[in-house]
């Protein structure tokens, strides 16, 4: 059987992005048991950095037809430059790295992928191009509504109720039917997968999560009649939990997924204990989408210093999340 098939964009060619890719696609080319992997990108950029890392990059051009065997291919996508810039936001990046991961969502959408996963973009790069996201997980909901925001790793699971908006619109989404709508989205997403955790412990808006209305009563009037709703339909919801404790009570424990309110609230502490392994995961969609848990690092690009194991991470949980493949992590 032909195993899960990967989608990879590049991210902004002026970011580390193209360097993560192809040092991981060079450990899985090695592995005995590995997915395919289609790297979405510039072929030429592609070949001009595995030459400039002093990496053999075994690739092969994408079939427009049939069922690619195991290895790396090329979705060749112009990147419209012929030198890119290192380091730095620009248009001509932020526009190209646009059009690699639109390519690769077109493809998984036509059912031709198990996954996406995706190197880092610049937002202010898509802002200089004139798009009107402000990242992947936007343009993903706009496509398909209710996409749900997570974040993975050994130690700390996170799924975000809103994400990339300002705090004072985040706390006006705060309503009861749109918190049980989302968790009744996130409790159906999980259902397939072997990494479901068994409880979502909710954390609340305020200080204390309210202190029973004295610091706020979102919690009384939006998040508790939410959370009991819920498990009338049977999704294990706990909370709401003061936001400066929830964390503990999921650290180094898988069976717990903490349900942050909104974007800072969760990826504080996510980021302080698996900033450099955690796996930003998509859910919701008609496929995987993960990416790895940090940004374009224009400080480092072009230097050879990028750390592939955020990245790596988020391959191996897109095929496990497909159920393709077997594991095999070596190298």
């Amino acid at each position: 059987m032909t195993g899960a098939r990967i989608g990879l964009t590049l991210g902004d060619p002026g970011g580390v992005g193209p360097e993560i890719v192809i040092k991981t696609a060079a450990k899985f080319q090695s592995l005995h048991s590995r997915p395919v992997l289609i790297i979405f990108g510039d072929g030429n950029l592609i070949q001009a950095e595995a030459a400039g890392l002093g990496i053999k990059l075994e690739t092969q051009d994408y079939p427009s037809s049939g069922m690619p065997e195991a290895g790396v291919y090329i979705f060749h996508i112009p990147a419209g430059t012929k030198k890119v810039i290192k380091g730095v936001a620009r248009k001509e990046n932020g526009a190209a790295s646009f059009r690699f991961f639109e390519e690769a969502v077109r493809s998984a959408g036509r059912g031709e992928l198990e996954a996406v996963v995706t190197a880092p973009i610049a937002k202010s790069a898509w802002g200089l191009a004139g798009l009107p996201w402000r990242g992947h997980t936007e343009y993903l909901s706009h496509l398909y509504p209710g996409a749900i925001m997570t974040f993975w790793s050994d130690r700390l699971r996170v799924a975000l109720f809103t994400h990339h908006m300002p705090l004072a619109q985040a706390v006006r989404e705060i309503k009861r039917d749109k918190l049980v709508g989302f968790l009744e989205n996130l409790d159906r997403s999980l259902s397939r997968s072997s990494s479901r955790p068994k409880e979502f412990a909710v954390a609340g808006l305020n200080p204390h999560a309210g202190e029973e209305g004295l610091l706020g009563r979102e919690e009384i009037e939006e998040v508790i009649p939410a959370l009991e709703k819920a498990r009338l339909s049977g999704i294990p919801v706990s909370g709401p939990y003061p936001p400066d404790t929830v964390f503990l009570k999921a650290l180094d424990n898988p069976d717990v997924l903490v349900v942050a309110l909104y974007h800072d609230q969760g990826l504080i502490g996510f980021k302080l204990v698996s900033f450099a392994s955690g796996v930003n995961a998509t859910f919701g969609l008609p496929f995987i989408r993960t990416s790895p848990d940090h940004g374009t690092a224009f400080d480092i690009a072009g230097r050879g210093l990028a750390d592939e194991s955020s990245f790596k991470a988020a391959v191996e949980l897109a095929v496990e999340l497909s159920g393709k493949t077997g594991k095999d992590t070596d190298g």
